[in-house]
């Protein structure tokens, strides 16, 4: 599945000065008053500040909109000076909050300050010169992606959602490795840029008291940032073992189909094979290495196309979708602003995204549709961000965000784990559906999407922790991310690359400043919130046949936790829908147990050597 990146209030912008406000140590009687003026002035600080980052917020995003639809030098020039005029407000309110560490605030104050320090994806440093610099090579690095096209020898060229088309649909080794290098070809340029935009980033993190930028993102999760990252390691640990067992049987299968030549029968898998452009996610290679009379009868790209269904009509099933849970209907406005097919007469960012322009009822998605089952998926995700954007729009501005980024990302895609056969028997799309038999199939579909991503969704900003600290040095960018990629994933380049090369590039993420263990949360969490939400509406048979299509208890449990946005520690809405503060991928595995059962029979029969 492609992964989208979701716009929200650009609070995100706002950074953190860790400075500490020592006491003063004189007589305690003239503390007092001191103490009481500070607390009036961070009160109105924070109002202020509020204030000025939502009318800010509103020009950035209108800014950001404009240039992901319509790429030229003006709007980029237009792009980067707002943002920069943005980044100096964020600074400045960010050091004057460090003033306030340790009063007597309510914990709703002590927490909107704490947001304010540390939730900057980019910080400049304090220097105005430098500043300007990041911004420009920021939009720079985003127009390099959102312009990038590979042009064959015949002279036609293709944009990335073309090419990704290409990747996959095709069985042509040779023909899949031309794609897979030469969408890599765009990135190239972007090798010093990045580097230079590191060095201004970390300066910024450190201006601002953290060691490094690193440090700064994993602050973000209401626990200490090595908590964090052990935290991380913990869910993986979870789901590893499963991850193994599709790794081994898709190995085998594609070596069973290509040959030792081109798929090898031991180690790493060959990036290009995996029917993605970015060897993220396996669903498009589900018919090569589905198993015998697993068919369900259907195909919900063939489906689309029988009845009918062109780009509108699919974001109007997929809100139908949170109409039925009792969300109210998108606004007109939405219909109005949001892209929905790609231009044919400019460059436009096709990278699909939800988007929050006022934090009030202005939102809207970005995306160049396909009429395929992956986009309808896609859909049903975006707009489960501008539901969420949607439902805490009445809190302070602070607030209006999720409560943790994972969290953004699970709830499209639990919404997403609703559109089983028997959902798409309800909204006409399937007459009947199909029998226990089939579930296989199903899940091995939805293994080669979700349980495949894992650890991609992980490794990615295990590389950027690496290289904003400088474990990884530049000289060692494209060698790091290899390494890295094999030991998560098990996949590695079809070709030889070199440090001439900058593969971590050529995924939006990257070019984008767009942290990414958002997703691998998101693809934990997701799991958690389907089987409680399930259990919510009275469902139960196998999680995995689960609709909460149509139920209204189900929908208001959800609600619940999607109005409290920001307000509240990420455990605490956990619990809303869960009934749980901690994040457990036992769901993950409950999910996929009747697959993982079936998939170590598979290997096991074949005599295959798991591991790589």
């Amino acid at each position: 599945m492609s992964k989208s990146l979701v716009k929200v209030s650009k609070l995100s912008a706002v950074i953190a000065l860790t400075l500490g406000v020592s006491a003063c140590s004189k007589i305690e009687a003239e503390s007092k008053p001191v103490t009481v003026d500070k607390t009036i002035e961070a009160k109105q600080f924070i109002k202020d500040a509020e204030s000025k980052m939502a009318d800010l917020s509103i020009e950035i995003n209108r800014s950001e909109w404009i240039y992901s639809n319509f790429i030229t030098q003006d709007t980029a020039a237009l792009a980067a000076s707002v943002s920069e005029k943005y980044t100096a407000a964020s600074v400045e309110l960010a050091t004057t909050s460090a003033q306030f560490a340790n009063l007597p605030l309510s914990d709703a104050e002590k927490r909107k300050l704490n947001i304010l320090r540390s939730s900057i994806v980019l910080p400049a440093p304090l220097d105005v010169v430098k500043n300007a610099e990041l911004a420009n090579i920021s939009a720079e690095l985003n127009g390099l992606y959102g312009k990038g096209k590979y042009c064959f020898e015949d002279g036609h060229c293709l944009t990335q959602p073309e090419l990704s088309a290409i990747m996959g649909t095709s069985t042509n080794p040779d023909e899949l490795l031309e794609v897979w290098q030469g969408w890599r070809e765009i990135a190239k340029p972007m090798r010093p840029l990045f580097e230079r935009e590191v060095e201004l980033a970390n300066e910024g993190a450190k201006d601002l008291g953290y060691a490094d930028l690193s440090e700064l993102w994993r602050s973000n999760y209401d626990m200490k940032p090595d908590e964090f990252s052990t935290e991380l390691d913990r869910l993986w640990g979870q789901v590893k073992p499963l991850y193994d067992s599709l790794h081994c049987y898709v190995r085998g299968e594609l070596n069973e189909q290509y040959g030792d030549d081109v798929a090898p029968a031991s180690g790493a898998i060959p990036a290009h094979l995996l029917g993605n452009m970015w060897a993220q996610s396996w669903g498009n290679i589900y018919e090569q290495v589905a198993p015998e009379n697993a068919d369900p009868g259907y195909d919900v790209t063939e489906l689309l196309a029988k009845h009918n269904f062109d780009e509108i009509k699919m974001v109007e099933q997929a809100e139908t979708f949170f109409t039925s849970l009792g969300f109210e209907p998108l606004p007109d406005t939405f219909w109005e602003r949001s892209l929905f097919v790609q231009p044919e007469d400019r460059d436009v960012v096709c990278h699909a995204s939800a988007w929050d322009l006022d934090s009030r009822d202005d939102i809207r998605i970005k995306m160049c549709i396909q009429k395929t089952a992956e986009d309808f998926t896609v859909i049903h995700h975006e707009l489960g961000h501008n539901f969420y954007q949607r439902a805490y729009k009445d809190q302070p501005f602070i607030f209006k965000n999720s409560a943790n980024d994972g969290f953004h990302e699970a709830i499209g895609d639990t919404v997403a784990l609703s559109i089983t056969p028997d959902y798409l028997k309800q909204i006409g799309l399937l007459d009947e559906v199909p029998d226990a038999s089939k579930d296989i199939g199903l899940l091995l579909k939805q293994a080669l999407d979700k349980v495949a991503f894992l650890p991609f969704g992980l490794m990615i900003d295990q590389w950027r922790w690496k290289v904003f600290s400088g474990e990884i040095t530049p000289e060692q960018y494209n060698k790091a991310w290899w390494e890295l990629r094999e030991k998560y994933q098990g996949v590695k380049a079809p070709i030889a690359r070199s440090e001439a090369d900058f593969d971590p590039g050529a995924k939006y993420h990257v070019p984008g400043n767009v942290p990414y263990t958002r997703y691998f949360l998101a693809h934990i969490l997701q799991f958690q919130f389907h089987q409680s939400l399930c259990e919510i509406a009275g469902d139960n048979g196998p999680v995995h046949r689960c609709s909460i299509y149509g139920n209204k208890e189900a929908g208001a449990k959800l609600n619940t936790m999607l109005e409290m946005g920001q307000s509240k520690p990420w455990p605490e809405a956990l619990a809303a829908v869960t009934g749980t503060k901690e994040m457990d991928a036992k769901a993950v595995l409950d999910y996929f147990a009747p697959l993982q059962t079936w998939l170590d029979e598979q290997n096991s029969t074949a005599n295959r050597q798991c591991g790589w």
